[in-house]
């Protein structure tokens, strides 16, 4: 009897495994095939359909609030750090470049194919994106074999098969169309880079626990310096499949899994106490933080390009969906390029970010005086930054600096100054930390969540409440589609008006 058990809990999770990726990957895909013929990028359809699917999944009976009968979902919701440390390594690499003063190398090992499989993606993105399912999952489920994870999930006991499911898949799906010049090599390479993000991983597990009894830290923060570390070393590496995979599509299988499981909450979310002023705030903060951003850049930086705009709004706020998008490539070469490196930039903002938010959870409450001195110090970068802009006159290396200061600056400015608006109208720490995150769309702070730092409550509601304000992502991606196709010139009236919205809908959802 024993034996039939396992072969139907074995059998199960096969299914499971195969089920979500059916429904991530075909979520994509569509998403993609909606966009085709447009600049406009496939995540605003992700979220759309991923918070509908949940919603319906959970509606019709099929699954409970988070997805638990659908528990790779769930975990594939949790791989954020892994989809990012392809981004901090090339962002790292570009630093590397901009310091030593060399030129930013754009060239390529592979020529992709160019034969459409599904409209709106080619032979090799299609490759790209099943493999980076196959990349998360396995590189995930390996770490928690090797730090030896057990909460009592349903998963516990399969990770070893998830991890070799994943690891294998992940080393022989590449592309045959594609021409590559060495391909022993560039399957070598995908195998490095496997095993340097799992050690990254594990690495950044055992040093956050080291100094957990100091200061609670989350794991992503040392991921993100030993990934950018690691760039700044190797800046002449040629991306192999895995850092490729990642970069095209890790972040939005995440985010699919991600609106998924926040779908699944919507009708809890609303019956919680003080919900309300935190869904408000993210979806007006939203608006406010991302148009407030775009305004300085374009009227007092004059720096309205798409070139600008889509980096430096993707660095400033750590944006999941404009990172996203520009790591795809799906507004232009410039950005895929410029994003890594803002992303990277406010690492040195992350340590005050998690250290002073650490002694704040700690605490209870928001530290008052630590606050108002990094708000401070994030309006005068952000005021630097674009003395700077306004004086580039296209030049790439003034850009890129004024880009790199910009991030820093607006992302302090961001941060704490929403924590600061929230902690005056009332809002409790947890509450306060899930709104502001989920206004700014910050990965950092949603892996951070995610993770537990802010407690049970904040860490299961997170998903819900990141996917909200991603009902304006039709606005931002669509503006920023408008301004691909106008040869990268963002329309101003609608920014400055959006600005205003979100200045109106913030005090609204506080103060009135």
């Amino acid at each position: 009897m024993e034996n039939v058990t396992d072969f139907v809990a074995n059998t199960h999770i096969l299914n499971q495994f195969w089920l979500t990726f059916l429904m991530v990957i075909s979520m994509v895909l569509v998403a993609r095939t909606f966009v085709a013929g447009t600049r406009y990028s496939p995540i605003l359809i992700i979220v759309v359909f991923g918070l509908l699917m949940g919603f319906v999944l959970t509606q019709s009976g099929m699954a409970s609030p988070g997805l638990k009968e659908f528990p790779i979902v769930d975990f594939t919701s949790k791989v954020t750090i892994t989809a990012l440390i392809a981004s901090f390594f090339m962002g790292g690499q570009e630093i590397r470049k901009i310091i030593s003063k060399q030129e930013l190398d754009k060239t390529d090992m592979v020529m992709p194919s160019k034969e459409e499989i599904f409209l709106g993606t080619k032979f090799t993105q299609f490759m790209f994106l099943i493999r980076a399912f196959f990349i998360l999952i396995g590189i995930e489920s390996m770490k928690r074999v090797i730090i030896g994870h057990n909460t009592n999930e349903p998963l516990d006991s399969f990770y070893p098969l998830l991890g070799y499911l994943g690891l294998v898949g992940s080393i022989i799906l590449i592309d045959y169309r594609a021409k590559i010049t060495n391909k022993p090599l560039y399957i070598r390479k995908g195998i490095i880079e496997t095993a340097v993000i799992l050690t990254i991983l594990v690495v950044s597990y055992y040093i956050s626990q080291l100094i957990k009894p100091i200061i609670a830290l989350p794991e992503i923060f040392f991921a993100m310096i030993l990934s950018v570390i690691a760039g700044l070393l190797f800046s002449n590496w040629k991306f192999g499949p895995t850092m490729r995979s990642l970069l095209f599509a890790g972040i939005p299988v995440v985010l699919a899994a991600n609106f998924m499981v926040g779908g699944s909450r919507i009708a809890d979310a609303f019956q919680l106490t003080g919900m309300t002023a935190v869904l408000s705030y993210g979806f007006f903060g939203q608006l406010f933080w991302m148009f407030g951003g775009l305004a300085l850049l374009i009227f007092i930086g004059k720096a309205n390009h798409i070139r600008n705009l889509a980096p430096g709004m993707a660095g400033s706020l750590s944006h999941s969906g404009l990172t996203g998008a520009c790591t795809a490539g799906d507004l232009g070469e410039d950005a895929m390029v410029r994003a890594p490196i803002m992303i990277n930039v406010p690492f040195i903002g992350h340590i005050f970010v998690f250290s002073v938010l650490a002694a704040s959870a700690s605490a209870g409450k928001l530290i008052i005086p630590y606050t108002l001195m990094i708000v401070a110090a994030g309006i005068l970068f952000t005021i630097w930054s674009l003395r700077i802009m306004k004086r580039s006159f296209g030049n790439d290396s003034k850009e890129i600096k004024g880009l790199m200061l910009f991030s820093l600056g607006w992302q302090l400015t961001a941060v704490f100054g929403g924590l600061l608006i929230l902690d005056l109208g009332g809002v409790g720490l947890n509450d306060a930390v899930m709104a502001n995150s989920s206004a700014i769309s910050h990965f950092g702070l949603f892996a951070a969540i995610q993770g537990g730092m802010f407690g049970g409550q904040a860490a299961e509601m997170i998903a819900f409440v990141f996917a909200m304000p991603f009902l304006v992502h039709p606005l931002v991606f669509g503006i920023f589609g408008k301004t691909a196709e106008n040869n990268g010139i963002m329309p101003q009236r609608i920014v400055f008006s959006l600005a205003a919205l979100g200045v109106a809908g913030v005090l609204y959802a506080l103060f009135i």
